[in-house]
């Protein structure tokens, strides 16, 4: 089954990977900060809809996103 991993050290919190999946909400902001005092995206999938496309990870500027097939 398809899945994203974010590092959340590197990601910056645009949210530009929120915009673009197909499936709707699966990548979220986080209510959370890192080290660097960003709020990163966050991989939310329960219902396992995640159908590994990576448009996310393609339309991230910070190569903060590796996708899992």
């Amino acid at each position: 089954m398809p899945r994203i991993v974010i590092d959340v050290e590197r990601c910056k919190g645009c949210g530009l990977c929120t915009q673009v999946c197909p499936k709707g909400d699966l990548v979220q902001m986080s209510n959370e900060f890192n080290s660097k005092g960003y709020r990163p995206s966050k991989f939310v999938d329960p219902e396992k809809k995640c159908i590994g496309c990576a448009f996310c990870a393609n339309m991230c500027p910070d190569v903060a996103i590796t996708v899992y097939r």
